[in-house]
């Protein structure tokens, strides 16, 4: 993410990505991090788990804890409601990305 975007607009980005995983498996925080780090997101913990911790407080994202290697790690699903929010997100986005002039390869 560049210095001049607007944070803002970028948390919706990040809360469809984090949607769009837990929908295809169970993800957990550090994981999440370096994936959206794929993308160009920069974010840390201390901006990752409020947002996870939002969407789970919203009812689109559950979690579960697991002992892994010692340590307790909160893994986090989608919920059918996030299912619901996703699919409805998507015909948005699908939408916008019409409008601004953006074709699939170009994403």
């Amino acid at each position: 993410m560049t210095g001049f975007v607007n944070k803002s607009l970028f948390q919706g980005f990040i809360r469809l990505h984090i949607l769009h995983h837990a929908d295809e498996a169970p993800v957990y925080g550090s994981w999440m991090i370096e994936e959206l780090s794929h993308h160009g997101y920069k974010i840390s913990p201390g901006t990752l788990y409020p947002v996870l911790h939002s969407l789970e407080k919203e009812g689109l994202l559950e979690h579960y804890a697991e002992n892994v290697d010692g340590k307790i790690r909160k893994y986090y699903v989608i919920t059918a409601q996030g299912r619901e929010a996703l699919e409805e997100a998507k015909k948005y986005l699908a939408e916008l990305a019409g409008e601004v002039g953006l074709k699939k390869e170009d994403s």
